[in-house]
């Protein structure tokens, strides 16, 4: 899945969410780190995610080419380095999609 992909999943993942509630109560936050990197909280409270079982995935390429991955009292969380932000996306979409191996 190329990365325009991935952002256009996760967009539809988050526009289905937004009711008119959910965007106020618990909703997204993509920020960034100060190693560097970016830091990804996905709330799964009242999604389809919600108490689904994840795996964490931890991937350490080199020091800067790195992210982990995991479900944290419903949660989603993803670390990673500085260009790593769409292997985040990229595995949380396919863990919503169903497609995780």
């Amino acid at each position: 899945m190329n990365h325009s992909d991935v952002l256009a999943e996760f967009q539809s993942w988050y526009a289905s969410n937004c009711d008119g509630d959910w965007e106020h109560s618990w909703g997204v936050k993509i920020g960034t780190l100060d190693n560097p990197g970016w830091m990804v909280d996905l709330n799964l409270e009242e999604t389809v995610l919600e108490d689904r079982e994840f795996r964490e995935v931890k991937v350490e390429m080199t020091e800067r080419d790195w992210y982990v991955c995991r479900v944290k009292d419903n949660v989603f969380q993803g670390r990673g380095g500085a260009e790593n932000l769409g292997d985040i996306l990229r595995l949380f979409v396919e863990w919503w999609r169903g497609l995780e191996a």
